[in-house]
Parts: C-alpha cells; sequence; structure tokens
C-alpha cells in the first residue's frame, strides 16, 4: 500500500520530466533529461502494470481492514465522549445538590398525609457526608 501512495505521488513529476534524444558523433543513440544541440524531445509513455486477483483481493483485504479499525476508532472516541459528559453532568448534579445543602438548616420530606417529615441532624450530616464522597470517587 506505501508503495503505491509513493508511486501514486512520484507520478506527476515523473509525467512532467522531459527525456530528449540524440546521435553523437559516433552514431550512438543518446537519451537524457538536458537537451543538448540537436535533441529531439521523446514522447515517453509509462508502463501499465496489470495486476492479478490475488494482488486486488488482497489490497481489498487490506482497505477492508483499515476501514473497519478506523471505524471501530470512530465509535471508541464517540463512546469516551459520550462518557466524558455522562461523568461531567453527574459531576454538576452532585455538586448542585450540595451546594443547597448548607449547614444549619433543617431539612424535610412529606409524608403519606402531606405532613412534614423533618430530618435528624445526623441524617443530614450523613447526606452530606455520602454527597462529598461521591464527589471526590466519581469527579477527581
Amino acid at each position: 500500500m506505501r508503495h503505491l501512495l509513493l508511486i501514486a505521488a512520484l507520478l506527476p513529476t515523473l509525467a512532467t520530466a522531459e527525456i530528449y534524444r540524440w546521435t553523437d558523433e559516433q552514431g550512438r543513440v543518446h537519451f537524457g533529461q538536458r537537451p543538448v544541440a540537436g535533441a529531439e524531445p521523446v514522447q515517453v509513455k509509462p508502463q501499465v502494470v496489470e495486476r492479478d486477483e490475488h494482488t486486488r483481493e488482497r489490497e481489498a483485504r487490506s482497505q477492508r481492514f483499515y476501514e473497519a479499525r478506523r471505524e471501530e476508532q470512530q465509535q471508541a472516541t464517540a463512546a469516551a465522549a459520550s462518557q466524558r459528559e455522562a461523568r461531567a453532568s453527574e459531576c454538576r448534579e452532585l455538586r448542585t445538590r450540595l451546594a443547597q445543602m448548607p449547614e444549619g438548616f433543617r431539612y424535610y420530606r412529606e409524608g403519606a398525609s402531606a405532613e412534614r417529615i423533618y430530618y435528624s441532624d445526623e441524617e443530614t450530616d450523613t447526606a452530606r457526608r455520602q454527597l462529598r464522597e461521591r464527589i471526590a470517587q466519581r469527579c477527581s
């Protein structure tokens, strides 16, 4: 695969190079890239190399593997970003809940008949401690 990329990269430079042909005093024909007196340009067509079925199949298999690997990497990146966002959202919510529980306030929940059932100081302190522990574990 690298060889094909190298050939593809060099092909335009090879195509623009001009080849000149001239005959010296002894009657020998020479070819070169620099024109000399009496040299005429020669059109050179690159040789087309036919690849056999086995080579084409191997290249196709390599391309499929590359595409599958790239797809897996994109999915892993998306999953990691989703996880980071979920973790950040959870941390924001935990910090908000902790900020809404200032020291010295009384907290309650409503019972079945809409009466207020107040939390004890120990229950409130336990809830704050648990929130701080979760923040320390999840948001480091």
